[in-house]
């Protein structure tokens, strides 16, 4: 990994990851579109505009969110304590924080969080990535490699989530860190579209979070050639492993869903365009009636016809198709006649559950991904500031 994370310790565990990054270090990032987002989302958007960093501040444990001037001036304290430590520009220093919300920050538990982590000895990723997570079961990363410009360039990633868990944008706290060296600009074109077809495609909830940040830093210590659009060396291995690292932290993210026993795929097909086939399959992983049947193995495809109608898309109902686990239940608008449901059942008692909708309307696809909804969902978040 292409940078050095310390962690300080505070009521028991590690709260506040702070990564320092070489100088130079191109950024590029998506945020939250939740209009009451932290200070943290505001500073963090308008920051990186300018396309670099030299260092990651993340906090665990109080988003900072609907805390008003006193939430600011605690992420603007952090940016100015960190960016006098290291001599850089208060711009390029990116904090992120998760946690309850309407809590305003202590600055002096910040202050002294920030001074422990710059005095602390680097941690393993392991614990960085503990660090920064909240009702997260398990530590979650990823990792991918391409050859840019001759050489073997490293993608090294930490997330946290599992539930508030609805993208509209980015999702959760997650941190992509590269070797290569390239553009912010460019850097910001494949990470958007990664995004797209990622992170933009999970929900555990429906519920899109006030702190929602997709960070991804490319410190050039590789050596190539800086990666500055898709004519240069490498750039289409690049953008493919940048891709490969969001889809496995987003897939982690779903099998990591609050109560979650199941991981469910849900794919569109023949809706008039790709857009129009994600608004369908996220109207499918958002409903609960789907979710709790999935939950308790029921091949109720009923439901899914449901979720179809009310997604506010072209849909026929007379050309509509559902299956499970690649076996069809209903073909163009009608149950099958010769339907053996055994298969379908077998299927749903396994951990990872298909779900097949053809349209019947154009080419468009989407694949998007969510989880079952069970008694744990409502226990952990019923007890969520206990």
């Amino acid at each position: 990994m292409p940078a050095s994370p310390r962690a300080s310790r505070d009521w028991g565990r590690c709260d506040l990851t702070f990564v320092e990054l070489a100088e130079g270090t191109a950024v590029a990032g998506v945020f939250t579109r939740n209009v009451c987002c932290s200070s943290e989302v505001e500073l963090g958007r308008q920051n990186v505009a300018q396309g670099r960093a030299r260092a990651l501040v993340v906090n665990a444990g109080n988003s900072n969110a609907f805390t008003g001037y006193r939430g600011r001036e605690a992420v603007e304290a952090i940016m100015v304590q960190v960016s006098a430590h290291l001599g850089c520009p208060q711009e390029q220093v990116f904090v992120s924080s998760t946690g309850v919300i309407g809590v305003p920050l202590p600055k002096d538990k910040a202050k002294a969080g920030i001074e422990a982590a710059l005095l602390a000895e680097p941690c393993d990723w392991q614990a960085a990535t503990e660090t920064i997570g909240t009702t997260d079961t398990f530590a979650k990363g990823a990792m991918a490699k391409a050859v840019v410009d001759g050489r073997t360039v490293t993608l090294g990633a930490i997330i946290k989530g599992s539930g508030m868990i609805a993208p509209d944008m980015a999702t959760m706290l997650g941190y992509i860190f590269t070797d290569a060296a390239a553009e912010p600009g460019f850097l910001q074109a494949l990470l958007s579209a990664a995004n797209q077809r990622t992170f933009s495609c999970i929900t555990v909830d429906s519920d899109t979070s006030t702190s929602d940040t997709v960070l991804a830093f490319a410190t050039g210590a590789a050596g190539n050639a800086p990666l500055t659009s898709f004519d240069s060396a490498g750039a289409d291995a690049f953008a493919a492993a940048l891709e490969d690292v969001c889809r496995q932290m987003a897939h982690l993210v779903v099998r990591d869903g609050e109560g979650a026993q199941k991981f469910i795929a849900v794919t569109v097909s023949g809706a008039v365009s790709d857009e129009s086939a994600r608004k369908v399959g996220l109207a499918i992983a958002n409903s609960p009636l789907v979710k709790t049947a999935i939950a308790g193995e029921d091949a109720n495809w009923g439901r899914v016809v449901m979720a179809v109608g009310k997604a506010g898309e072209p849909a026929d109902r007379d050309r509509l198709s559902i299956g499970f686990g690649g076996t069809w239940a209903a073909r163009e608008g009608q149950p099958l006649a010769d339907y053996d449901e055994a298969p379908v059942a077998a299927h749903l008692k396994g951990q990872d559950i298909s779900i097949e909708v053809d349209l019947g309307l154009g080419e468009g696809r989407a694949t998007v991904w969510t989880c079952d909804l069970t008694h744990g969902y409502i226990s952990i978040n019923a007890d969520y500031r206990s």
